[in-house]
């Protein structure tokens, strides 16, 4: 599954980066839908989060996001990281005690406010006092507005961005008048970007958006859920771990994750995680393969004596095929996760690291192929007996028989 986005460098005075914009686009030819304004932010958040990471489309930069009423109101921009992005409020958006009470919150926290196409009225003064970036749109607003405007807010420690900058003539009018940033097709145009994302399985999707959103969730239940998530687990352990977060250690295991989000967090991001992704194609095989794998790297984890690392077993298996799933090399793709290293090595050498997870793996992929030789012999070193692996195969197989069993009815519907 492919996806996008557009970001378009803002420059200071000197012409050095100062941050992107970045807009949602839904094709290579840089289209997208306008129609549902609130749809298109929370994609453009989510695949910024999750299927890009902050990290290799900011470039240690900052980034403005533009964000609806809907989404101010709902604190959604409470699952970005303070100090790598900039709330844009859309000029749309009207200045209402609930618009006013999100973004005092946003400043609270920590949060850069920045006012879209600005245009002065008397109802936009509580916003004015709270924003820290003013955007004047150079090609609509004359020569005497900009300068007003400038001599009003700059002073006040606000920093004003002309966008729209067409031309050089324009660039060198904009800095005459006091402007510090800027944007516009003189210095550059959207670039869009393009990543590769796996499709989510819709009825696993449905159930779990159905828990996420109880008033009371039942986080031992979200987690069930999430395991057979290829792409859900992949994205969350990857936002967790990317620079935006300040942790002591890597969060390695989706429980992990759950805990250091905490429950407000964790229910948006899920909630923006999955809803854009209903819309896309059933899973291939590889994806259920993934999970079979997972589920049966963790089933033999307590045979192995490796009990206590159940949950690094599972993300094993759960990862192995990731490279074949989004298309992309799998060392690049598991240095955004986080794993510990032993797990790392087993994924990566193909059959040639030692140890007791190494051995795992050589068991799970010999019952693929009916490998006999190679799975006795991995038993053996473990202290497995033969006819326990197979057991667990089978309870393997009809849990993920019943995880991906369309015909089994999603339980959307709570009392």
């Amino acid at each position: 599954m492919e996806v996008f986005l557009a970001r378009q460098p803002i420059f200071d005075i000197h012409q050095n980066v100062f941050g992107y914009e970045l807009l949602h686009r839904s094709s290579r030819s840089g289209g997208y839908n306008a129609a549902d304004g609130d749809l298109a932010s929370m994609q453009l958040i989510g695949n910024t989060l999750m299927s890009f990471g902050p990290d290799k489309v900011l470039n240690g930069r900052v980034g403005l996001i533009n964000f609806t009423r809907e989404l101010l109101v709902s604190g959604y921009a409470h699952l970005l990281p303070a100090d790598s992005f900039i709330v844009e409020v859309l000029e749309s958006v009207e200045p209402d005690t609930e618009v006013i009470a999100a973004c005092r919150e946003l400043r609270r926290r920590g949060y850069r406010l920045a006012l879209d196409d600005f245009i002065p009225t008397p109802k936009l003064e509580p916003l004015i006092g709270l924003a820290h970036i003013i955007k004047v749109d150079f090609l609509q607003t004359p020569a005497p507005d900009r300068r007003a405007l400038v001599r009003r807010h700059a002073p006040a420690g606000i920093l004003m961005l002309a966008e729209k900058v067409e031309t050089a003539e324009d660039f060198a009018a904009a800095r005459r008048e006091g402007f510090v940033y800027f944007q516009g097709y003189f210095f550059a145009r959207p670039v869009i970007l393009e990543s590769k994302d796996i499709p989510p399985f819709k009825l696993n999707l449905l159930r779990l958006l159905a828990e996420v959103n109880r008033p009371e969730c039942d986080f031992w239940r979200l987690e069930q859920l999430l395991k057979p998530e290829v792409t859900l687990c992949y994205r969350l352990l990857r936002y967790v771990n990317s620079a935006a977060f300040t942790t002591l250690s890597a969060v390695t295991s989706i429980h992990q994750a759950t805990i250091f989000l905490g429950e407000r967090r964790l229910r948006k991001w899920l909630t923006m995680a999955a809803l854009p992704a209903l819309a896309s194609d059933k899973p291939a095989e590889l994806v259920e393969l993934s999970v079979m794998r997972a589920r049966l790297c963790e089933a033999l984890a307590a045979p192995a004596g490796l009990a206590g690392r159940s949950q690094d077993l599972f993300l094993m298996g759960m990862f192995s095929l990731l490279d074949a799933m989004i298309g992309r090399p799998l060392e690049e793709l598991l240095d955004e996760l986080g794993l510990p290293d032993d797990i790392r090595r087993v994924l990566l050498d193909k059959g040639s690291a030692e140890g007791g997870p190494a051995d795992v793996y050589r068991i799970v992929l010999a019952s693929e192929s009916s490998d006999w030789q190679s799975l006795s012999g991995a038993a053996s070193r473990l202290n497995i007996p033969a006819n326990r692996v197979f057991e667990l195969f089978v309870e393997s197989a009809a849990w993920c028989a019943e995880i991906f069993d369309l015909r089994h009815q999603p339980d959307v519907v709570h009392s």
